[in-house]
């Protein structure tokens, strides 16, 4: 690795990713990150100006069937087991309160 690995690297990591890491964890931690960036580091040596860039490893191909209009619910179908409706939509509890409406 070009630049030694700190526990305060390993520190700032843990801050940005939001854990809470033990002395003993830091201890055990930076040494195995630093193992695992030198690994990393080794994809440098590699000659990818002739590999175009790609989403996947391997190719992917579409598994979802065809987009087919077809008919679809009639309102009451929609709302038949719906808790609460007015005959046309969905009656839901309010999620705004009165603080939005003064603001």
């Amino acid at each position: 690795m070009s630049a030694r690995l700190t526990v305060q690297d390993v520190m700032k990591v843990a801050s940005l990713a939001r854990l809470r890491l033990s002395e003993d964890e830091l201890k055990s931690f930076t040494p195995q990150l630093a193992r695992v960036l030198s690994y990393v580091e080794l994809l440098d040596e590699l000659d990818v100006s002739d590999v175009a860039p790609m989403a996947h490893a391997v190719e992917q191909q579409n598994v979802l069937r065809d987009d087919v209009a077809r008919p679809s619910l009639t309102r009451a179908e929609a709302l038949q087991n719906a808790p609460k409706t007015d005959g046309r939509f969905f009656l839901v509890p309010p999620v705004l309160t009165d603080a939005m409406e003064s603001g």
